[in-house]
C-alpha cells in the first residue's frame, strides 16, 4: 500500500492501477452520473450564495427553485456534453474508464442528446421564471465550458484550466442576475474569486493524477512544464486568490467581519501551497485539493454571513 508521503511522481493515490467495475443501478443512474452531480452541488453553492448577498437576505422560495433548477440543468448539460466529447479520453484514465460512455452503458448519441435536451430545458426555466439575463449567463457559461474547454483548450494548451476556469465562474453571475437583473461590480469579485480558485484546486488534483492525463495525453501542467513548476504556479495562483478574495472589502462592499474570514481562508490556502513546495508529496497535494474544495464554500458562506450581519 502506497504511503501518503511518496513522491508526486509515483502512482496516483486517486486511480488503482487495475480499476474495478462500480456496480451499475440501471440506465436512468447512468444518465444522473453524466451530470456529474457532485460537480453541480459546489457550483450552486456559489450560485445561492451570491443570490444571497444580492438580495441583502433571503430571495423569494421560487425564484431560488427556478435559479438553482436552471444553474443545475445548465451545468449538467455542459458535464454530459464533456462526457460526449471527452469519451476517447475517459476511455484510457482508470478513474474515467467506468464512466457510462466508455463503459458502454450508454451510447455517445445518447448522451449527445441528453446534454442539448438539458441545455434547452435550461434555458426555458431560467427565461420563463427568472430573467433574460440569468438565462443567458447559464448558457455562454455552459458553451464555453463544452467548445472552449473541453473541445479546444484541453486538448491543446496547459493552460486550459486557466483559461478554462471562467466556466466554472459564471454561476454567481447567474444567481446575481436572477435577483437583480444585472450585475454589478461585487457580482464580478464573486466570479474572479472562482475564477483565480480554480488553477491551485485542479493542478493539485493534476499533480495526483498525472500519469492518467498522460495516458490520454492530455497537456495539463504537471506533464508540461514539470511538477516543480506546477507546485510554484499553484503557490503564485494561491496568493493571487487571497488578493481577489479581500477586492469586495477594498471596495468597500463588504465589511470588517469579511475581511477576516477572507484572509485567514485565504492565508490557510497559502500556507497549505507553501507546504507543496517545500516537501513535494503526496500527501501535501492532496491536503491542499481537498481544503481547496471547503475554502470556496467558506469564503462564499463569509460574504453571505457579513452581509447579512453587517447589512
Amino acid at each position: 500500500m502506497q504511503s501518503d508521503n511518496a513522491p508526486l511522481e509515483q502512482p496516483s493515490l486517486l486511480s488503482p492501477a487495475r480499476p474495478v467495475a462500480p456496480p451499475r443501478w440501471g440506465a436512468l443512474a447512468d444518465y444522473l452520473s453524466l451530470t456529474k452531480p457532485r460537480i453541480i452541488v459546489l457550483l450552486l453553492v456559489t450560485t445561492l450564495g451570491a443570490m444571497v448577498v444580492a438580495a441583502g437576505g433571503w430571495p423569494s422560495w421560487p425564484l431560488v427553485a427556478a435559479t438553482l433548477l436552471g444553474g443545475a440543468l445548465a451545468s449538467g448539460a455542459g458535464n454530459a456534453l464533456n462526457c460526449y466529447l471527452d469519451r476517447d479520453i475517459d476511455a484510457l484514465m482508470g478513474r474515467t474508464v467506468w464512466r457510462p460512455l466508455p463503459s458502454g452503458a450508454l451510447a455517445p448519441g445518447q448522451a449527445l442528446a441528453f446534454g442539448l435536451a438539458l441545455a434547452a430545458l435550461s434555458f426555458l426555466v431560467l427565461g420563463l421564471w427568472v430573467n433574460l439575463l440569468a438565462a443567458v449567463l447559464a448558457q455562454a457559461g455552459l458553451w464555453f465550458y463544452v467548445l472552449v474547454y473541453t473541445r479546444w483548450l484541453k486538448r491543446t494548451t496547459p493552460s486550459n484550466i486557466v483559461i478554462g476556469g471562467a466556466a466554472g465562474a459564471v454561476p454567481p453571475l447567474v444567481g446575481w442576475a436572477a435577483v437583480t437583473g444585472e450585475l454589478s461590480l461585487l457580482a464580478w469579485c464573486l466570479f474572479a474569486i472562482v475564477f483565480y480558485w480554480t488553477p491551485p484546486h485542479f493542478w493539485a488534483l493534476a499533480l495526483l493524477i498525472r500519469e492518467e492525463y498522460a495516458k490520454a495525453r492530455v497537456p495539463m501542467l504537471p506533464l508540461v512544464a514539470g511538477d516543480a513548476e506546477t507546485r510554484r504556479q499553484i503557490l503564485w495562483y494561491s496568493v493571487l486568490l487571497l488578493a481577489v478574495s479581500l477586492l469586495p472589502f477594498a471596495f468597500g462592499l463588504a465589511g470588517l467581519g469579511y475581511l477576516v474570514a477572507a484572509g485567514g481562508l485565504g492565508g490557510l490556502l497559502v500556507r497549505y501551497a507553501v507546504r507543496l513546495c517545500r516537501e513535494a508529496t503526496r500527501a501535501a497535494a492532496l491536503a491542499l485539493y481537498k481544503y481547496s474544495l471547503l475554502y470556496l464554500a467558506l469564503v462564499f458562506t463569509a460574504l453571505v454571513a457579513d452581509r447579512l450581519l453587517g447589512g
